[in-house]
């Protein structure tokens, strides 16, 4: 370890170090000429980039789904957006080690791992670079390790298409060169997680140069769907994967995400947490702790849940206005194993417990991650740390990818969707799509204003729209929602009402499903009323805060709402360079509508 160290200080330097280490060969320490010898030296070396590139807690990405009690300042708008002058996510360091691994590979003796580790270190550039393509679009495209003094570092942005063109050559050669196992190999990088990959940065592509009007030189929109459809295609055709399933539809989705360990059956790539390592995320205390920003699934997403016939939950009479214990019957039984609903049970817990108002701001009380109340190490309730594996990439994306990619394309089948889509309903016992059925009769809520996506056009309007709905549930707190609103060109849904639970006004209220209430609202101005143990009690227009007064949905945000700017088509779907990196690199331009007060 102390070998690693040093070599470390000495190898992987920021871009903006005075001078290149690698320029000279210290006689005191170790270096280059005498690393990079040994499987080992090559493993040491690359297992950071699975801490550093992967994003280890997805589950609390506000977007127009889950909020919190503080909104981020993607969803506020406006002034709270602004030019930083460093960091926002223009860091180079990664990429830097990356290259140094590429450049210095072949100095291992042994050559099996020379190809195992140039596989990998492709597989993690190509991450690198989706993640920068989709935060800032065009980027520098870079290959070599550079020094302080490499004018490269001076060079203006590169085109998406040269940087898409090149991840593809990255992950194909890692796919292709024999050098990725294709075992199941849950915690580290195989052939299947780079499929998953491409799959993934195609798709986005493919679906972002589609909406957003982009024609380049080099491939249109149609490549990249058809490749994104090739690679998901691919691992369904020949990977081990399968969809985790007890024939349990009332828990199997919940207990994917709450066991301690990874399904080998459905993660294809896994964060690895672990209470004997020491390894913990907060996923449990998020949604059970009132100091974890209390957050809360919007109405909006609720009113997409399908109901348990397949029909949809908003083309029944009155659904505006259903109280919680009315709304969320008989519903797709993923919305019960996502929020806590009449009658829920912690996992391992013997009382029924109800959406507790104290920990969520909109009422519907997230539930996905939460564990089994002794999971970290035996101790009873100890929510601040969570060790449930955290997935990268898994099945059920997959053939989510290949669907939408289909359909995107105008090639999509119903024996598509019978493998993919439907795949998914029937873990949950839940009706198959249809896609005739989907583009005769669509649905209106998914193509309103008010609540959906009204951009979406053409002969396959309906099941384009179905399979976003199937996204959106399989998905949420796994970190797509926000990308995926860009690259569709739906920015305005961050404008769409956010808003929680119905209440017709004061009164007692029964939301764990029990025989006696949990809940009381009381009027401004009156006396708290007393209650028994366990019964929470609020004031409204204090406590609890309603769209109508004392009526209405709970609008936690409702003081701040005038003050929120709408979504800027112009310049929103990018996010703007630093601007202490352009005053350092003149050719970098900036996204458009972003002011920095710079005039080049």
């Amino acid at each position: 370890m102390k070998r690693l160290i040093i070599l470390a200080a000495t190898l992987i330097a920021g871009l903006s170090a005075c001078d290149s280490l690698l320029d000279k060969e210290p006689l005191d320490r170790v270096t280059q000429f005498d690393y990079f010898k040994t499987r080992s030296d090559l493993e040491l070396f690359s297992n950071p980039f699975y801490d550093n590139l992967l994003d280890k807690t997805p589950y609390d990405e506000q977007n127009d789904l889950l909020v919190q009690m503080t909104l981020s300042d993607v969803l506020y708008g406006g002034d709270k957006r602004t030019v930083p002058n460093t960091g926002g996510g223009w860091s180079w360091g990664n990429l830097r080690r990356i290259n140094t691994l590429l450049e210095y590979v072949d100095q291992c003796e042994d050559k099996k791992a020379v190809t195992e580790y140039t596989a990998l270190a492709k597989f993690f550039r190509a991450a690198f670079y989706f993640d920068k393509v989709k935060r800032f679009g065009d980027v520098p495209w870079y290959e070599v390790q550079l020094g302080s003094a490499d004018e490269a570092l001076y060079k203006p942005r590169d085109s998406r298409e040269l940087i898409m063109t090149n991840m593809i050559k990255d992950i194909d050669e890692a796919i292709n060169s024999g050098g990725l196992t294709e075992d199941i190999s849950t915690y580290r990088v195989n052939k299947w997680a780079a499929l998953a990959l491409k799959a993934r940065f195609c798709l986005f592509e493919g679906t972002y140069r589609k909406y957003h009007g982009i024609n380049l030189e080099g491939h249109d929109y149609t490549y990249y769907l058809e490749e994104a459809a090739k690679a998901a295609k691919t691992i369904i055709d020949e990977g081990p994967y399968k969809l985790y399933s007890t024939k349990t539809p009332d828990k199997d989705y919940m207990m994917l995400f709450a066991q301690e360990n990874a399904s080998t059956e459905e993660y294809i790539l896994a964060i690895r947490n672990s209470y004997e390592a020491q390894v913990y995320h907060n996923a449990t205390a998020y949604t059970l702790l009132p100091t974890q920003g209390r957050p809360g699934y919007t109405r909006k997403f609720i009113n997409m849940y399908l109901k348990k016939d397949g029909t949809a939950f908003t083309d029944q009479e009155g659904w505006q206005t259903l109280p919680f214990t009315e709304e969320v019957k008989d519903r797709d039984p993923r919305l019960a194993q996502s929020i806590r609903t009449p009658g829920y049970k912690r996992i391992g817990a013997k009382r029924v417990q109800g959406p507790d108002l104290g920990v969520t701001i909109t009422g519907y009380q997230p539930i996905k991650f939460v564990q089994d109340t002794t999971a970290s190490g035996g101790q009873i309730d100890r929510n601040d740390r969570s060790t449930c594996d955290m997935p990268v990439f898994r099945y059920a994306e997959v053939l989510l990818n290949y669907a939408e990619a289909k359909a995107e394309l105008g090639t999509l089948t119903q024996n598509d969707l019978v493998i993919t889509v439907n795949e998914i309903r029937s873990r949950v016992g839940m009706r198959g799509l249809d896609m005739n059925e989907a583009n005769k009769n669509i649905d209106w809520y998914l193509e309103s204003k008010e609540y959906g996506y009204p951009n979406v056009t053409g002969a396959n309007k309906g099941v384009i729209l179905e399979i976003r709905r199937e996204r959106t549930v399989e998905l949420i707190q796994e970190g797509f929602r926000l990308q995926d609103l860009y690259r569709w060109k739906a920015g305005y849904c961050i404008d769409q009402a956010i808003s929680g639970m119905y209440f017709p006004g004061p009164g007692e209220y029964k939301l764990a499903g029990k025989e006696t209430a949990d809940l009381i609202l009381y009027k401004a101005g009156e006396t708290k009323p007393q209650a028994g143990e366990g019964v929470s009690v609020y004031e409204l227009g204090s406590d609890i805060i309603l769209s109508e007064g004392d009526k209405g949905y709970v609008y936690y945000h409702k003081t701040v709402e005038n003050l929120r700017t709408p979504f800027n088509e112009e310049r929103d779907y990018l996010y703007p360079i630093p601007s202490g990196e352009r005053s350092l690199n003149p050719n970098l331009t900036q996204n458009p509508g972003w002011s920095d007060g710079l005039d080049f």
